[in-house]
């Protein structure tokens, strides 16, 4: 009787979290380098300027159309070109904006600016969100979730700086 290691499949669940990493990076990105490549270009607003019941922007004028196109787009590229169907990548990236869609609209609630920071409220939602959207489909469990999200929380404060370093982002969060 022998005692086998499977590395197999641990390398393969640590492959397909990386990949599943990669795809949030770039749908949340996305936006960014639509806005430092086009500027205003296409800019329109989501929420068309729509005010809420409290008076407040819906979601704000960083919220763009071309922001959540992009973001659709690239996942569903990455998608493919790391092995996953194009219905995950549309899937990551429109769950990973409606992730950061939800996180601007409690920012507007509680009166912060477009594009202010809020730790957490900015890095959970878009993370947390599109992971738990694709966990049926992959069998994702809870304890790699969780774990994704908090090495996308870290990835989002120190590769935010850098973009602003390199004069991509506007603010360095």
């Amino acid at each position: 009787m022998t005692f086998l290691y499977h590395a197999p499949s641990l390398t393969h669940n640590l492959m397909q979290e990386l990949k599943l990493l990669l795809i949030i990076i770039i749908a949340n990105g996305a936006p960014i380098i639509a806005n430092w490549l086009f500027k205003s270009w296409y800019a329109f607003p989501l929420d068309f300027g729509v005010h809420f019941t409290d008076g407040k922007p819906l979601f704000g004028s960083s919220k763009t159309i071309r922001g959540i196109f992009f973001a659709m787009v690239f996942s569903i590229i990455v998608a493919i070109a790391l092995g996953f169907s194009w219905e995950i990548g549309l899937i990551i990236g429109a769950v990973a904006m409606l992730g950061d869609l939800f996180s601007s609209f409690i920012k507007r609630r509680l009166g912060l600016k477009p594009s202010s920071q809020a730790i957490g409220l900015d890095q959970i939602p878009e993370s947390l969100f599109p992971f738990l959207a694709v966990s049926p489909i992959l069998g994702l469990e809870w304890q790699q979730i969780l774990k994704l999200v908090f090495i996308f929380f870290v990835f989002e404060l120190v590769f935010s700086r850098l973009l602003y370093r390199f004069n991509i982002r506007k603010r360095p969060y």
